[in-house]
């Protein structure tokens, strides 16, 4: 009978070795995966710090474009042309009287 005891003592031991390795193994992966998570969390959060950013110069361009839409259909008026005769070429009408100050 003795001999018997040492067989269970061996089978009990290879068992318990058995679990320990596998809570080891469920171990690793769960850790492994808790540390993935928070790497995905981290490249999210600056995905979306950068996302933000790039919306914010697309709505920039927006403004840009609807000002230079603007400005291009002025361009096309004739305020326009006597904005520009009177400030660059001193050009005006010829009913037009101009004061000048003494200063």
């Amino acid at each position: 009978m003795p001999a018997r005891t040492k067989l269970q003592r061996a089978d009990r031991r290879r068992s318990r070795l058995g679990a320990w390795a596998i809570i080891l193994i469920v171990l690793a992966v769960f850790g492994a995966s808790a540390i993935g998570g928070l790497r995905l969390k981290q490249k999210n959060f600056a995905y979306q710090t950068r996302e933000e950013t790039l919306m914010e110069l697309i709505e920039a361009e927006e403004r840009r474009a609807e000002e230079m839409d603007e400005l291009e259909a002025y361009t096309k008026t004739k305020k326009y042309i006597e904005d520009v005769a009177k400030e660059k070429l001193g050009l005006v009408y010829e009913d037009e009287v101009i004061f000048k100050s003494r200063e």
